[in-house]
């Protein structure tokens, strides 16, 4: 059993998404409805930054624009919910993300022509328009004001099913957070096999050299319209828990600045891992108004505060991008690969030792 787990990917990453789950309903049961919601916000920004970090650390295409795949995901869900309240909660999620995945294809094909920092500004035009879209489609996705997206129903099998294992009934803020995670679990045990397989040999192949993958018969335009596609679902999936979590849809929720922090976090956590991804959700989500207390502990207006934020984050960043290249995972990775090789090297110098000894004897 313990050599199939070795050898098998997949039960590998299905023996940590059952330990994930099990941890998540510990966590979950244990906090209150306020942390419940900021876990259900680290969710859908974990989804869209894992799917970002496969994109820009597999296959080297560098988004601005995964703000605006947010908002498509968030958009549909809204509508959805606008004009069938009493649609399944699962296919709300797989049709927001299929809608997202067929704008991405058609950006992806035409991304694909491009190279280098013009895919980066392709992009970056996609994440300014599309939410001004919304202001001149004002009748059909209500202007500045946005959609409304009503509050979900606990289902009655779920909500006694909670009440007899745990003994607390389940609200509805908690019942997002369990969608997100969930969620958040079934994106990365796809993304995980996809990196370790063809397809992610694929992606990397064609980010280190164009022209020895193009020599190995590797397309590269489906390679990197295969990666835009995979990439603006996860952020359609995103934007999807997110309208559900903040139960408002408007352009004022997708700035741009939404894009360069999702690219901001996978740089902090680590490009193409997505651990790092999670770690940069989590700063994402925690760092804000961890920051925001302490100015306000420390004296400062509510509008200082606020402002200190963005400054903390990108002071951060910049000693991260100086200090650590490979991001925050990349100093764990370091850490264990210089205590391993001080493992190897001591045992080394014993063996050496105990040798020397049975040759003088």
């Amino acid at each position: 059993m313990l050599r199939i787990w070795r050898v098998s990917v997949l039960l590998r990453h299905l023996s940590l998404a059952l330990l994930s789950i099990i941890a998540i309903i510990a966590v979950l049961e244990s906090v209150s409805d306020y942390r419940s919601v900021q876990l259900a916000s680290m969710a859908y920004l974990a989804i869209a930054a894992g799917g970002l970090t496969m994109l820009t650390g597999l296959n080297g295409q560098l988004s601005l624009g995964h703000g605006a795949f947010l908002a498509i995901g968030a958009y549909t869900t809204a509508l959805i919910l606008q004009k069938s309240a009493n649609t399944p909660i699962l296919v709300v999620l797989l049709t927001a993300t299929a809608v997202t995945m067929v704008i991405g294809a058609v950006v992806g094909v035409a991304a694909a022509r491009l190279h280098g920092p013009y895919v980066a500004g392709a992009t970056l035009a996609l994440a300014i328009g599309v939410p001004g879209l919304a202001i001149y489609f004002d009748e059909l996705l209500g202007g500045e004001q946005g959609l409304t997206v009503r509050a979900l129903e606990v289902p009655d099998w779920l909500g006694d099913l909670a009440f007899f294992v745990t003994g607390n009934e389940m609200s509805t803020s908690k019942y997002v957070a369990y969608l997100g995670w969930f969620c958040l679990v079934v994106v990365f045990v796809l993304l995980a096999n996809l990196s370790a397989g063809r397809v992610g040999r694929r992606w990397r192949a064609v980010r280190d050299d164009e022209v020895a993958a193009s020599l190995a018969g590797i397309n590269l335009g489906r390679t990197r319209v295969q990666s835009f596609v995979v990439s603006t679902g996860c952020a359609g999936l995103g934007g999807a828990v997110m309208a559900l979590s903040v139960r408002l849809t408007a352009p004022s929720g997708f700035p741009l600045t939404l894009s360069l922090v999702l690219l901001s976090a996978i740089v902090l956590g680590g490009l193409g891992s997505l651990v790092g991804a999670l770690i940069g959700a989590a700063l994402l989500t925690f760092l804000p108004p961890a920051v925001t207390d302490l100015g306000l502990s420390a004296g400062l207006t509510d509008i200082q505060a606020a402002e200190l934020t963005p400054l903390i984050y990108g002071l951060t960043t910049i000693a991260v991008i100086v200090l650590a290249p490979t991001g925050l995972v990349g100093i764990v990775g370091s850490l264990l690969t210089r205590r391993s090789r001080h493992r190897d090297r001591q045992l080394q110098t014993y063996n050496d030792q105990s040798g020397s000894k049975e040759i003088r004897q």
